[in-house]
This record gives C-alpha cells, sequence and structure tokens, in this order.
C-alpha cells in the first residue's frame, strides 16, 4: 500500500512499479479526499487488503504512523521514505494554508524544485514530472492537504509492534536528516538506510535503490 507525499499522486511511484509488482499487489491509497490524517488513514484503510506493508513516502509518512497504529493488525510492516514525526508549529501550518489557497497556482521559484538534489533541481524532465502531478490533482486536494494538522508524533513510533524501515535520502532539502534518523531511534524494530546523491523526491530521482532497499527490508523481514 503506497502513500504519496504532498501534491503527488500514482505518478510517483511510476518508476518503481515493476520492481514492486515483484514483491506482492500493488495498492495506491487515497489521500485526497480528507483533511486530517486520520480521516485520510479510516480511507485508505477502507479500501485495502486485509493485511499489508505500508510505504508512506513524505507526508505519507505521517498518514502511515497514524494509520499503523489505528489497525496494527492489519499493517504487517511499515516504511518511511523521507518522512518524520516532528509536529508542525501553528505558524508553518497558517504560512501554508495562506500560500495555497483555492484557485493558486502552484508555487514556482525561477524554474527551480527545491525537493530535488541541487544537481537536478532545474531538471525539465523531472520539473514536469512534479508540475504534472499538482495540475492533476488541483487546487481543492491542496487546499485539504495543505490544512493538515502533524502533531508531533515521535511517541507514537514507540507503540509501533510490526517491522519498520526508516529511508532518509543525503541531500534532502525539505526534511532534515535528523528528523528522519529519530525516527529510527524511536521505532522498536526498525531498519535505517540512506539513499547517497539524493533530494527529497527519492521515488523519481532513485527508484530503483529504493526499490531494491524495500525489497531487500521486505525479505529480511519475512514480509
Amino acid at each position: 500500500m503506497l502513500l504519496p507525499g504532498f501534491m503527488c499522486d500514482a505518478d510517483l511511484w511510476a518508476d518503481m512499479a515493476a520492481d514492486l509488482g515483484k514483491l506482492g499487489g500493488v495498492h495506491y491509497g487515497n489521500v485526497y479526499q480528507d483533511d486530517t490524517l486520520e480521516g485520510m488513514a479510516r480511507r485508505v484503510l477502507a479500501e485495502a487488503p486485509d493485511s499489508f506493508v505500508l510505504v508512506g513516502f513524505s507526508m505519507g509518512g505521517f498518514v502511515a504512523r497514524v494509520l499503523t497504529l489505528m489497525a496494527p493488525e492489519r499493517v504487517t510492516g511499515v516504511a518511511f521514505i523521507a518522512s518524520s514525526a516532528r509536529e508542525y508549529t501553528p505558524a508553518e501550518r497558517e504560512r501554508r494554508i495562506r500560500g495555497n489557497l483555492p484557485g493558486d497556482r502552484p508555487k514556482r521559484t525561477n524554474g527551480v524544485a527545491a525537493g530535488l538534489h541541487p544537481d537536478r533541481e532545474r531538471d525539465p524532465v523531472l520539473l514536469e514530472r512534479l508540475r504534472g502531478m499538482q495540475r492533476r490533482l488541483g487546487s481543492n486536494v491542496r487546499a485539504r492537504q495543505s490544512a493538515l494538522v502533524r502533531r508531533d508524533g515521535y511517541a507514537d513510533l514507540e507503540c509501533t509492534i510490526c517491522p519498520s524501515l526508516v529511508v532518509a535520502c543525503r541531500q534532502d532539502r525539505l526534511r532534515s536528516f535528523a528528523e528522519t534518523e529519530r525516527m529510527a531511534r524511536h521505532l522498536p524494530h526498525s531498519c535505517f538506510e540512506v539513499i547517497e546523491d539524493c533530494g527529497h523526491m527519492a521515488p523519481i530521482e532513485r527508484p530503483r535503490e529504493l526499490a531494491a532497499l524495500l525489497a531487500n527490508w521486505v525479505s529480511s523481514a519475512g514480509l
């Protein structure tokens, strides 16, 4: 079960689909119709198989944390990719809401995407993929996802009973390395991995490497 990041759709995983398909059936979580993490988690659970491995990228990792505690008997393993359990301050949330009101166009800064590795931040193919996902999802999804309240979840991680994988990206400029590494320290049964030469958007920057890490973890954890 794949949970995408902020304003990302199924295209986020397109370069990994073939490799992930070798591990089992691939399902894409619906995180587009709710404006709370709990609502997103309940919707994903309602549409999910009886048991599954959960993979959350960035915002999807916040949803994955809530979902895993909501239905521990159904989640056999959980992976957090370039994610965090840090609380967003009211000021951060308010800035995001103000900056992503319905009708706003996706923000661009001189054709640069800070979510990408500095060497790829102007890559026209990657930029178009990011913009394409934003166009398809539209302003209503942007407003709902911007309104999410993200509370501190590090204590919640300590209650996670299933095997877990935490993946950090070395050149991630949107998520600090310390935030992601801290998740692994709070998860009781965790494995921590780092993808080198990679910005925040690991599924489109380093899809083969990420898929290999997931496959190795699934195998070693007996999932």
